[in-house]
């Protein structure tokens, strides 16, 4: 069973959350956990809907969070998430030959070899974007 498989029926996902199953489909109606539906509209969750569920729990009782808040704190550490992975992505496109980007003459981007300065353009005056060498790396 992959992290993501919705294959947990709201009695097993209630239980291995430590909850009751009324709480799930609460937390379902408020958006906290959007758990996948079968054909006849029962609910099935992954495992990391259940831990999902459990940092709701914890954040619920422990840090004594609201479910509104709690609900903004999951969507924030989505999108955080999201753009974690676009970052990478880019970083993929960029990283490899450690490219120089450069505005050419209508404002769109391009590549310059690096070691090169980009071809001058006298009536806009090309605007050169570069990041400066890491030492860490």
């Amino acid at each position: 069973m992959t992290y993501d498989a919705p294959v947990l029926a709201i009695s097993v996902a209630a239980e291995l959350a430590g909850m009751h199953p009324q709480t799930l489909r609460q937390y379902d109606r408020l958006g906290l956990v959007s758990p996948s539906r079968t054909h006849g509209r029962g609910r099935r969750y992954s495992l990391r809907d259940v831990a999902t569920l459990r940092e709701v729990q914890r954040l619920s009782q422990d840090e004594g969070i609201n479910l509104a808040g709690i609900k903004r704190i999951l969507a924030l550490e989505s999108e955080v998430e999201r753009l974690g992975e676009q970052v990478e992505l880019l970083r993929t496109m960029v990283d490899p030959g450690r490219r120089v980007f450069a505005a050419g003459a209508k404002g769109e981007v391009v590549a310059v070899p690096r070691g090169h300065r980009p071809a001058r353009v006298t009536s806009s005056g090309a605007l050169v974007v570069w990041r400066p060498a890491q030492h860490d790396r």
